[in-house]
């Protein structure tokens, strides 16, 4: 039977849609309006009796503990005493924006850090002055993209229209809109034009419109986390991730929306679905990005993961996915589930997409209250370079699975040694209990929404169920501090036994499911490209299909190596081109 982690872990991957009563169309009801975060809501009054010694005894069964009654009576007034600290520290609960002073420091691992150095090479293509069809231009990489913006085939603040008209069009099938930010985007997109007309150019992201998980702050907008409790939520800034996007010449066209405060593909006004089988959800927490990029309704989404929610929506909409080293992506202005586990990444077209809206995210926030203690790594990605030089690895006893997905992850092995790509059989570190070290991320998420818990304002999200934040919310209380820090202490032993792994390594090559790796390097910190690789027949449909995916990982900072085998098995492969039905 599987432990109640692995059930968490599992669940949290696999974000899967559940049955929720019919609510309104997202266009409809959601547009800007002014708002703000959840009032305060008055705390339950603070335990007004002492705790006995029968009490402590019954929470020793709770946390697997064992005293005795001389124990108990020692112990006893300074456990009442800690009931005056607790109600201290809850009274004066800083906003979800407050990191803790304790922060994942990679260098534990003894992996070394690259220095700061150059970004993206990638060649565009020369100018096209003829324009395409718009279904075209809606699945166009971003390279093609600024091929025709730069020939003058098409105008920043046409492609805004483009691509809102696109998302408003398909939202009654998809879900995948909280709100558009439609004035923002033609006013930016405007301004992208004119600069173009000036001879200014930003580089690759300059006019491309892109949407971004409404996690993410953006001034003058809601910023919803999915959650009825924070349905008018408006946070009076952008987000770095926003901010560094806007500064690369980007244009944000829609707040896409995330199962309730990031897990699932359910959110305050539906379940987003999948546009390769609309019958079953997006996945999740990023279902928005997924949703919207593989339709062609944005050329490119930003997505979060703390465990999977890049990856699982990246397979299920069949999308290409990057999950950057943790770190390197700055993540203010975003909501905080798990501080020392989530992460920012792209969702888009292809490795090379993913490259280049990466190359403008990464480096530090200029606005941080405290600043980068080392400059960003270099971030060499090419995707001409030897693949002959690539170390590349295979987790053995991972690809003799049967079935649909089983063949597609072999078949793209055989396309690696058509390639000239040599690999070798490693094996993940199994000394740690991974399952276990899973509660870090229980006990942060109740410390990130502790107030909400305790107000009872919890019991407003759509699920109510076990595999659901409220109930991990409320369960998360009970993990012991002395616990939670030595989770984190093994955490330190596995990020060393990953870095041993890598140091004979430059990409490990894995099913995307069914092992322990997501689960590994969501705490390690390791980066992650999902790419599509199969796309099977759905039983009693012609047209519909399931995707599939296979997962390259690199060593920590090196997110350059797994983008570049996978735009080598993307350029010998047309699965990263194929269109859904609903588009």
């Amino acid at each position: 039977m599987h432990s109640r982690r692995r059930f968490l872990a599992s669940t949290l991957a696999a974000g899967a849609a559940l049955p929720v009563a019919a609510l309104p169309a997202p266009l409809a009801d959601h547009r800007p309006a002014p708002g703000a975060p959840p009032g305060a809501v008055p705390m339950p009054e603070a335990q007004s009796r002492p705790v006995t010694v029968g009490e402590i005894a019954a929470a020793e069964a709770v946390f697997g503990l064992s005293f005795t009654p001389d124990q108990r009576e020692l112990m006893l007034d300074d456990v009442n005493d800690r009931l005056e600290q607790l109600a201290a520290i809850r009274a004066a609960e800083p906003p979800n924006s407050v990191p803790p002073a304790l922060a994942l420091d990679l260098g534990l691992s003894g992996e070394a850090r690259p220095a700061p150095g150059a970004g993206a090479s990638v060649s565009m293509p020369a100018a096209v002055r003829r324009r395409p069809s718009d279904q075209d231009l809606a699945f166009a990489s971003i390279p093609e993209l600024g091929a025709l913006l730069r020939g003058g085939a098409v105008t920043a603040v046409g492609l805004a229209e483009l691509f809102l008209d696109r998302l408003a069009r398909f939202d009654s099938r998809l879900q995948a809109v909280v709100t558009l930010t439609r004035e923002r985007a033609l006013e930016t997109a405007r301004a992208r034009d004119a600069e173009l007309a000036a001879g200014i150019d930003l580089g690759p992201l300059h006019g491309i419109p892109y949407g971004a998980k409404d996690l993410l702050a953006a001034r003058g907008y809601p910023t919803t986390w999915g959650a009825e409790p924070y349905r008018d939520q408006v946070i009076d800034e952008d987000a770095a991730a926003v901010s560094k996007l806007e500064a690369a010449g980007a244009v944000l066209v829609a707040k896409l929306t995330l199962g309730a405060l990031a897990w699932g593909d359910v959110w305050f006004g539906g379940t987003t679905k999948n546009p390769w089988n609309p019958d079953e959800g997006a996945s999740g927490s990023s279902a928005g990005p997924g949703a919207a990029v593989a339709a062609g309704l944005v050329p490119f989404a930003i997505g979060s993961e703390t465990l999977g929610s890049i990856v699982s929506p990246s397979t299920r909409n069949g999308v290409t996915g990057l999950r950057p080293t943790f770190g390197r992506v700055p993540t203010r202005g975003a909501m905080a589930l798990s501080w020392s586990m989530d992460k920012l990444g792209p969702m888009a077209r292809s490795a090379v997409d993913c490259a280049l809206v990466f190359d403008a995210l990464r480096g530090a926030d200029p606005e941080a209250a405290r600043p980068a203690l080392a400059p960003d790594p270099a971030f060499p990605f090419d995707p001409a370079s030897p693949l002959g030089d690539l170390r590349v690895g295979v987790l053995a006893g991972a690809f003799e699975a049967d079935g649909a997905g089983g063949a597609a992850d072999r078949a793209t092995l055989a396309v690696l040694e058509r390639l000239g790509v040599e690999t070798r059989p490693v094996a993940l570190p199994s000394g740690v209990p991974v399952d276990a070290l899973l509660l870090i991320l229980e006990a942060e998420a109740a410390a990130a929404f502790d107030g909400l818990t305790r107000s009872g304002g919890v019991d407003r999200l759509v699920r109510q169920t076990r595999d659901a934040w409220p109930n991990v919310f409320r369960h998360g209380h009970l993990v012991p501090a002395v616990d939670y820090l030595n989770a984190n202490r093994l955490r330190t032993v596995l990020m060393r036994e990953m870095a041993a792994l890598f140091d004979g390594l430059d990409v490990l090559v894995t099913p995307s499911f069914g092992n322990a790796g997501l689960a590994i390097t969501n705490l390690t910190g390791h980066p992650a490209a999902v790419v599509p690789n199969g796309f099977f027949p759905v039983e009693g449909s012609a047209d519909r299909r399931s995707p599939h995916s296979v997962t390259f990982l690199g060593p920590l900072w090196q997110d350059h190596l797994p983008l570049r085998l996978a735009h080598a098995v993307q350029e010998a492969t047309d699965f990263h081109t194929r269109r859904p039905p609903v588009s």
